[in-house]
């Protein structure tokens, strides 16, 4: 027994016939659960209706009288106590079976759609980069193919200086005289390893972002100034050797002379900087 669908919540005034039919087909009043399935009612509605239908049910006696007669006076005491245990047995049992079969009757109208409105909101998710597991943490991205990109223009590079720097005066010398004078250098070499290795570390303070703004400038200028230079000293070394000149000009040599000091200082002014920026950050 259903009750049609209707966009008004129906009176319980409208609902107690078909109470009363649906207790008449049970023999006994219907529990809570079995109205709200078979009505397509809610719990109140359904509270309310037991209500009224318990009120309109005569009261009946918890022991009438005359319903057993013995003639034992000792089994007659507590006859009347086991059929009336009996009898209220039955009921629970009845009732316990009903509402194993509402729970399994489904639900009613109201409280399925508020349940498909619930399930219908869309679920969002935080995608915060710190909670990835480890299986989903992006991999970083491989050096090696640049680093082999670069050995050709590190190459380059590595003998444009020395050639300037032989152009220019640089050449072998005995650093250790009296201690190793079987030990000679070639201080041509300087040029490249001080320049470019300075320019080189000088971007890598700059891009890292892990030094505070002031070392991040002046890492930042005198990367680019080394960069500049080493453009400059290329093109010096390509346009005399193309002309086939043995010497530079003078203005070369001195500007040449100057390099390994003015990286020397650039070293070493980033170096301070670094370390007293971290020395204030721990005070």
């Amino acid at each position: 027994m259903t009750t049609a669908k209707s966009s008004y919540p129906v009176p319980v005034a409208d609902l107690l016939p078909q109470a009363r039919q649906l207790v008449k087909q049970l023999g006994r009043t219907p529990s809570r659960n079995q109205l709200m399935a078979e009505l397509r009612i809610g719990a109140p509605k359904a509270r309310e209706i037991l209500d009224r239908l318990s009120d309109e049910q005569p009261v009946q006696a918890s022991n009438p009288a005359g319903l057993h007669v013995v003639t034992d006076p000792a089994p007659a005491e507590d006859e009347p106590t086991e059929t009336h245990d009996d009898e209220s047995a039955e009921p629970r049992h009845e009732s316990a079976e009903t509402d194993q079969a509402s729970e399994s009757a489904p639900a009613p109208a109201e409280e399925s759609e508020t349940v498909g409105e619930v399930a219908s909101e869309p679920i969002t998710v935080d995608a915060d980069p710190a909670k990835l597991t480890v299986d989903q943490a992006v991999k970083p991205v491989a050096v090696w193919p640049v680093m082999l990109l670069a050995l050709p223009a590190f190459v380059a590079i590595w003998s444009g200086w020395v050639g300037l720097g032989q152009l220019t005066g640089f050449g072998i010398v005995h650093p250790l005289p009296g201690i190793a004078d079987g030990f000679a250098i070639n201080t041509a070499i300087t040029l490249p390893i001080g320049v470019e290795t300075y320019a080189a570390y000088a971007l890598r303070v700059w891009l890292s972002g892990q030094v505070p703004t002031k070392a991040r400038r002046f890492a930042k200028y005198s990367a680019l100034g080394s960069l500049a230079l080493g453009a400059l000293g290329q093109i010096a070394f390509h346009l005399m050797k193309a002309a086939g000149m043995t010497s530079a000009p003078w203005l070369i040599t001195a500007a040449v002379a100057c390099l390994p000091v003015a990286v020397l200082g650039m070293g070493a002014g980033l170096a301070h900087l670094i370390k007293d920026t971290h020395r204030e950050v721990q005070r």
